[in-house]
């Protein structure tokens, strides 16, 4: 479709009639975007951006095999779910097929937030409780019951209090959060905090149904749990009547390289009792759904009353998400997460020996995050700093968000065709604007700045010496050429 409007008058339309709570990014200076294709994106003037945020364009954007099968689809047939029609069951079949046994049972729904409320539904219902444990910092989707569980947006509200059947525990964070890198047992320190928050719910006279968690926790900072963390939490959240739900959304589909879903990445004996998942399962179609086990999908039908979704699992929408899961093979996208994942966290981590504002580089596959610090010694968040990197990348046309309790965690989720070329671009336009800001500031360069390999070298400053065994990178040596 040609461009109806020209972009100050999409600007006003906007203002006009869509919601005031409706956020654009770059709000100061929106970019209108018109087309889209693999990694890319167009504005109306046909310049070019690289787009490192969009993990809902999964195998790319308006990929040709995914385009192909929605219309083709749509050509014949697109009913209501109540019809028999191959392409759900043959879609669940697929898609069960990349999980643990026990997890059979397909519910499809339009949203991710659709997948998340019909997962409290099916908590409450298999096991008589109300309660629900999350973490801190944590977003599940946008209707009443997920933001009741979602302190990334109840935190936002004033004067509001969260539900009390919400108990939220401190999120799994290493770097940042009340357990860190250098805790003997962080997993089992986490956890314990779980079962705490159990206890203490017990003696109010409450029971919990369910603990549910990003496997890879997004607008929390791009946060990786601790190896041994799920099964822990899994192991008290049952014992006390509950399951566990794990919230794929963001994270599934192969995106953490080594393995197809996330919460995979905790060791084989982890397997939760369900699991959501939503945005790349369609590459940008609504769909999404729920999975879980025969016994709580028996519960659930109990109850007496029949679930029912128009749209969910209709023709089309599995037709898509039929063409999704053929190009993550043919195109080995799983495998191109984690070697490109594994050299833009390298890339990174090379920078964090450069730049005193990189604190932390964590991430698995192509979900990484670099967090920036104005201290690195007390981890002071860099949120301005984080922000002007953002604008400073679009000019430079890359796109690239903050996130985190203080948004200054730049977050990498592209989608999965992103290649090392682009993350080595967008790397070195990282690398320049933080050489700039630094300059502003007369922030010092650390005194490991010229060491390859910081971590044989304990932080120590490295001679030339230990520089040849490192593999001398002619880097540069507090300022000076070494």
């Amino acid at each position: 479709m040609a461009e109806t409007f020209d972009k100050k008058k999409t600007i006003d339309l906007r203002h006009k009639y869509i919601g005031p709570s409706c956020k654009v990014f770059f709000g100061q200076d929106p970019i209108k975007i018109v087309r889209a294709k693999g990694q890319y994106m167009y504005d109306e003037r046909g310049e070019r951006y690289l787009d490192c945020i969009n993990n809902v364009a999964h195998v790319g954007h308006c990929h040709p095999d995914v385009v192909k099968a929605g219309a083709m689809q749509m050509e014949i047939l697109n009913t209501n779910s109540r019809f028999l029609h191959d392409n759900l069951v043959e879609y669940a079949q697929r898609l069960q097929a990349t999980l643990p046994d026990s997890l059979s049972v397909c519910y499809f729904v339009n949203s991710g937030s659709e997948a998340n409320d019909l997962a409290l539904r099916l908590a409450w219902q298999y096991t008589g409780h109300k309660g629900i444990i999350t973490l801190d910092h944590a977003y599940h989707g946008h209707v009443s019951s997920l933001i009741d569980i979602s302190p990334y947006k109840f935190h936002q509200m004033t004067g509001s209090q969260h539900s009390q059947l919400v108990y939220v525990a401190p999120s799994p964070d290493i770097y940042r959060g009340k357990h860190r890198e250098d805790h003997p047992d962080a997993a089992t320190a986490y956890s314990d905090e779980v079962e705490n928050i159990i206890q203490d719910a017990h003696k109010k006279g409450q029971k919990i149904a369910a603990f549910i968690a990003e496997s890879l926790q997004s607008c929390g900072g791009q946060v990786i749990p601790p190896q041994g963390y799920f099964q822990k939490v899994a192991q008290h959240v049952r014992t006390a009547g509950g399951i566990f739900i794990a919230d794929e959304i963001q994270v599934g589909f192969g995106r953490a390289g080594t393995h197809f879903w996330a919460f995979q990445l905790q060791g084989k004996d982890f397997v939760p009792d369900i699991v959501t998942m939503g945005k790349p399962i369609g590459n940008g179609h609504p769909m999404a759904c729920v999975i879980t086990t025969r016994k709580i999908a028996e519960a659930f039908m109990s109850s007496g009353m029949e679930y029912f979704n128009t749209f969910g699992g209709n023709p089309v929408s599995c037709a898509i998400g039929l063409a999704v899961l053929d190009v993550i093979e043919k195109e080995a996208l799983q495998s191109n997460a984690a070697r490109v994942g594994r050299y833009l966290a390298e890339l990174l981590r090379q920078q964090k020996e450069k730049h005193p504002l990189i604190g932390d580089v964590r991430g698995v596959g192509l979900f990484v995050g670099a967090e920036l610090v104005k201290d690195r010694s007390k981890r002071t968040p860099a949120t301005a700093e984080a922000q002007d990197v953002i604008y400073k990348l679009k000019e430079h046309r890359i796109l690239l968000s903050a996130d985190g309790p203080d948004r200054n965690v730049l977050k990498f989720k592209p989608p999965m065709c992103f290649s090392e070329e682009n993350a080595k671009f967008a790397v070195d336009r990282i690398d320049e604007i933080l050489t700039d800001i630094e300059k502003t500031l007369g922030l010092p360069v650390p005194s490991n700045a010229g060491c390859a390999n910081h971590n044989s070298c304990h932080g120590v400053l490295c001679d030339k010496t230990v520089q040849k065994q490192h593999g001398n990178r002619n880097s540069h040596l507090n300022g000076v050429d070494s």
